[in-house]
């Protein structure tokens, strides 16, 4: 090998391994929240605090929802101080979507047309409908039209733990196979779904994606790519209810390859909204 080639190889060599450093450097947490929970203090009410606890993190994205969203009905002013506190930020607002009000539509359309979000997110069970609802189809076919993601969040938290008067189930999974058999072209991401919620109903839909943030066990992550395509599970951390550093732990303990790692960490989001 002449001096002119091991030179144009090696540059070549390191250009890569700086592009590959480069994209493990990324980080898109797709399941966080911002504001007041309604039960207890958290450290996500100061917008700009968060942000740099999930900078400091590594996180150069995060998918952001509005705590406020759950028991408000003045949607759309909820979505308007979410959209304000996310600007100029690496917070990504993620509308909600409340299907038992009326003109839901009108704050879809804000959302996509004067927010400019790209992803709503839905709290069925919070907001007292289920998945057997025509709402629901509507909403996927409206969401399709403004190229908005939809962000179905299975549970906020274990029964167990709520207040006792204030009791929320899980949503039912079970009608979305059906639901999906025939809107092909809909794209949903599940958040805080175990892995017996999807293995069970949902492994061979192909426009369902999931988060990671209550697949639980050692290994965990790892062991869900066993049964589930790698292209649609994606990071997220459910902060700040959950610790942040236990999203990541879940990812250093499975046994994942750099390709992997990325797909997680953020080509996968990175897909969704292209």
């Amino acid at each position: 090998m002449n001096r002119r080639n091991f030179m144009l190889r090696t540059s070549a060599a390191l250009a890569a391994s700086s592009l590959r450093a480069d994209e493990e450097l990324k980080l898109t947490d797709c399941h966080v929240y911002l504001g007041s929970h309604p039960f207890r203090q958290l450290g996500a009410e100061n917008a700009q605090e968060f942000i740099q606890r999930l900078t400091k993190r590594g996180v150069t994205e995060a998918w952001t929802g509005a705590f406020e969203g759950l028991l408000r009905r003045d949607v759309a002013n909820v979505n308007r101080e979410l959209a304000q506190a996310c600007q100029n930020s690496i917070l990504h607002p993620c509308g909600t979507i409340n299907l038992s009000l009326p003109d839901w539509q009108d704050d879809v359309k804000r959302c996509a047309e004067v927010h400019g979000m790209r992803v709503i997110r839905l709290h069925p069970n919070y907001h007292g409908y289920d998945l057997k609802t025509p709402a629901f189809r509507d909403l996927l076919t409206l969401a399709g039209k403004h190229h908005l993601l939809v962000q179905l969040v299975t549970q906020m938290e274990d029964e167990r733990t709520q207040n006792p008067q204030v009791r929320v189930a899980p949503v039912d999974l079970k009608p979305l196979s059906g639901i999906f058999q025939e809107m092909k072209e809909a794209r949903i991401m599940l958040l805080n779904a175990n892995a017996a919620m999807v293995l069970r109903y949902l492994q061979n839909c192909p426009n369902v994606w999931l988060d990671f943030a209550m697949i639980e066990g050692v290994g965990g992550v790892e062991n869900l790519l066993k049964t589930w395509p790698l292209e649609r599970l994606v990071f997220g951390s459910f902060a700040p209810v959950f610790y942040w550093e236990s999203a990541r732990l879940k990812m250093q303990e499975s046994a994942l390859n750099i390709a992997q790692s990325s797909a997680v960490q953020w080509q996968n989001a990175a897909s969704l909204l292209t």
